[in-house]
């Protein structure tokens, strides 16, 4: 899987640059809104608005714009959308599996989207449970390695449910089931280690390695899906090994 990881890191970083550029300011201020709605505004009692509001601090999101988006869907302040979230499946190019998580107000509008984008770079979509059962949720914790070694991470997470830590370079990413996402998350507080992002996932159970062409294919549709304002994530089961990926550099 060391293939995978790499994608992983590459995926990491284009999330970063991404995320300076503002254009996934939209998408993490949606993230606290439906966090404090549904679990309430108080971040120290709703683990899932706490993170949500830690990745985009991380990334830079004005704090002006982190407490209006916390206080609409608390209902403190008028103005919440009712955003739904919707879950498309589908297939890519070379037969790779595809998860597209959607955060919207209008279904109609984000299953055009997502049709469209599908369809115009060798996607299509699939019925409700034909993609799902290869993928299980996790929960997914993301660091920058900051001098640390696997053991110092592992020392750390093993006792809070930590289920495997991945080297990716220049960060780890620890996998856990999602009931344990926020102990994961606690035991690095406690172990002064600071992370990136601690939020639930899909991590795909059976992957599909592809070549250079398969490649540049699968992420040109990831990269279209991705750039839809109702897309919040795209999962996929793709299995870049390090050579493609060192093709795909070139």
């Amino acid at each position: 899987m060391s293939g995978h990881s790499k994608w992983a890191t590459t995926k990491h970083k284009k999330a970063v640059i991404d995320a300076r550029r503002g254009k996934s300011f939209a998408k993490l201020i949606k993230n606290i809104e439906v966090a404090a709605r549904t679990g309430g505004g108080d971040p120290s009692g709703n683990p899932t608005l706490y993170d949500a509001i830690q990745k985009a601090k991380k990334t830079s999101v004005p704090n002006d714009n982190i407490e209006r988006a916390r206080k609409r869907g608390a209902g403190e302040e008028a103005g919440g959308a009712d955003w739904q979230t919707i879950m498309y499946e589908g297939y890519g190019p070379n037969g790779v599996a595809l998860l597209v998580e959607c955060l919207t107000d209008n279904r109609n509008r984000a299953a055009g989207e997502v049709r469209t984008a599908m369809t115009r770079n060798g996607g299509n979509l699939a019925d409700p449970g034909s993609v799902a059962y290869l993928f299980s949720r996790k929960g997914l914790v993301t660091l920058d390695k900051n001098g640390l070694t696997e053991d110092d991470i592992l020392t750390a997470v093993l006792e809070a449910g930590a289920e495997d830590v991945s080297d990716l370079g220049e960060s780890f990413e620890i996998v856990s089931e999602p009931t344990d996402l926020v102990a994961v998350r606690s035991a690095l507080q406690e172990a002064g280690i600071d992370y990136d992002s601690a939020e639930a996932s899909f991590q795909p159970s059976v992957s599909v390695a592809v070549d250079a062409d398969g490649a540049r294919k699968v992420f040109k549709l990831i990269d279209a899906l991705e750039d839809l304002d109702d897309v919040q994530n795209v999962y996929s089961n793709v299995d870049v090994s390090d050579e493609v990926l060192a093709e795909l550099e070139d």
